[in-house]
């Protein structure tokens, strides 16, 4: 197998994989709408703060309450996460069959794009909330998941020979 042949089909298997991680992730929050938001929610009151040991800090003042927000909050993300896996599943179609990666590329870049955007609006909505502080695991998570899509950028916009 040639090289140029084998990075095809790595950049294939991410970019298809990415699509379906995307897919999941939207339908998720989709079929568990309302527990995705109770989540959102909890991050957005500073719930995890008020547990014991409670944690007594001036960033309490940030909570909102609305469950409103919440919702609209998780509907930005979720937009975002329907877009990145649209335009995804349209990059992995034309880096499979249509065209190759530079017909691809626009298309995967847009996806990455979009889901750096949602992935930012995650933890930087969770680091304006303190999550660091009780919901660690949560920003690692999304500090992990930006990497992944750095790196994602990397393997689709490099010149591999």
């Amino acid at each position: 197998m040639l090289l140029t042949d084998s990075v095809h089909l790595f950049q294939l298997v991410n970019a298809l994989g990415i699509t379906a991680w995307l897919s999941i992730a939207a339908l998720n929050n989709v079929h568990g709408f309302f527990g995705a938001a109770s989540a959102v929610g909890a991050t957005m009151a500073m719930t995890p703060l008020r547990q014991a040991p409670a944690i007594a800090t001036p960033l309490l003042a940030r909570a909102i309450n609305a469950p409103s927000l919440h919702r609209a909050a998780l509907l930005l993300v979720l937009a975002l996460q329907i877009a990145a896996t649209v335009t995804c599943a349209i990059g992995s179609y034309h880096l499979a069959i249509g065209g190759g990666l530079m017909a691809a590329r626009p298309w995967l870049n847009l996806a990455l794009s979009g889901l750096a955007m949602a992935l930012f609006a995650m933890h930087l909505g969770g680091l304006w909330f303190a999550y660091w502080i009780r919901q660690e695991g949560l920003q690692l998570t999304h500090i992990a998941l930006l990497i992944w899509t750095l790196a994602a950028f990397f393997l689709f916009n490099a010149s591999w020979g």
